[in-house]
């Protein structure tokens, strides 16, 4: 009998701590929240293997009932005056268009949160070097479903990942700092609804493990840091699909 209260004590203490979990969002490697890790380390020295991935997640107010897609902006904060090569992405720069790429893709796990696009989403991206000051970069992630969906305000949803690529990292051609600790923030997620809905909440307080991770560093002095955010409009998001 008492092991039996025991458990119903503890099941409705988990059940209270779901269903009163405030809006937010969070940022973390290999996985979501609180089933990831708030930093990464790595030696730098082979441009093979697995990407470093991490996962930008979000817990949604209520009244999400005509979910069709986000907008969020993260930012990386390198530790030099200058962002270091390794972390320079784009055409023309160190590391290319495949150092670091978006993906809306769930499809194949992890299960640790609620995947929202299961497969369907359209996606685009802007990474911007060198955004506000010299050690900085921006990244703008936009992705859109195009059918409705309600979210659940108890429940903690994938909102897309970054993978980091290990290539050109050692050797000829390859881009120096991946050593150089960063510092990465996630800044918001606004979520999009059916323009009939009239609310599109722009979620920026850090959910229950955070929305910053680091980089060759288990902490970094003043992270996180960001500059403010700016809401998108549904306007982008449907020209995903033109």
């Amino acid at each position: 009998m008492k092991k039996t209260l025991v458990a119903a004590c503890s099941l409705l203490a988990l059940c209270a701590s779901v269903a009163s979990a405030a809006p937010g969002i969070d940022l973390a490697w290999t996985d979501c929240g609180s089933a990831g890790t708030t930093s990464q380390t790595w030696t730098c020295d082979t441009n093979t293997g697995i990407p470093f991935t991490l996962f930008a997640s979000f817990i949604p107010p209520a009244g999400i009932n005509q979910f069709v897609g986000i907008s969020s902006q993260m930012d990386f904060t390198s530790t030099t005056p200058v962002l270091p090569d390794w972390w320079q992405h784009g055409t023309g720069l160190c590391r290319g268009t495949a150092g670091m790429t978006i993906s809306f893709d769930f499809t194949s796990g992890p299960i640790a949160c609620v995947d929202p696009w299961m497969g369907a989403a359209a996606f685009g991206s802007v990474y911007n070097a060198g955004f506000v000051t010299p050690n900085r970069a921006r990244l703008i992630v936009q992705g859109a479903i195009p059918t409705e969906e309600a979210l659940d305000p108890a429940a903690e949803y994938y909102a897309y990942k970054v993978n980091l690529q290990r290539s050109k990292t050692s050797g000829t051609g390859s881009c120096a700092g991946c050593l150089v600790p960063m510092c990465i923030v996630l800044n918001d997620c606004q979520l999009f609804q059916n323009p009939a809905a009239a609310n599109d909440p722009d979620i920026t307080n850090p959910g229950p493990t955070g929305n910053f991770a680091t980089w060759q560093a288990q902490s970094i002095p003043n992270c996180p840091q960001s500059t403010p955010t700016h809401n998108s409009s549904w306007g982008k998001l449907k020209s995903l699909y033109r």
